[in-house]
């Protein structure tokens, strides 16, 4: 772990696994669509390391809005 990219990654997926076990009904349904942002996670942490910051950084807003969406409207 290297970048700062690395630590907000990692601070994200704990994020997802506290959501799916917490906050949601345990449905692989819900499993599928955080496993979304998870690839939105880690293809960001892959574009923020290799200097693509800007684009890193969308794609992280967008992982984490996704993520709210699905457990807000419980898929």
């Amino acid at each position: 772990m290297e970048t700062a990219f690395d630590y907000l990654t990692i601070a994200c997926f704990v994020g997802l696994v506290i959501v799916y076990f917490y906050l949601s009904k345990h449905e692989i349904r819900t499993l599928m669509h955080l496993m979304i942002s998870a690839a939105a996670f880690a293809i960001a942490n892959q574009l923020g390391n290799a200097g693509l910051t800007l684009f890193a950084a969308i794609l992280m807003i967008a992982g984490v809005a996704y993520a709210a969406l699905v457990v807000q409207k419980g898929y």
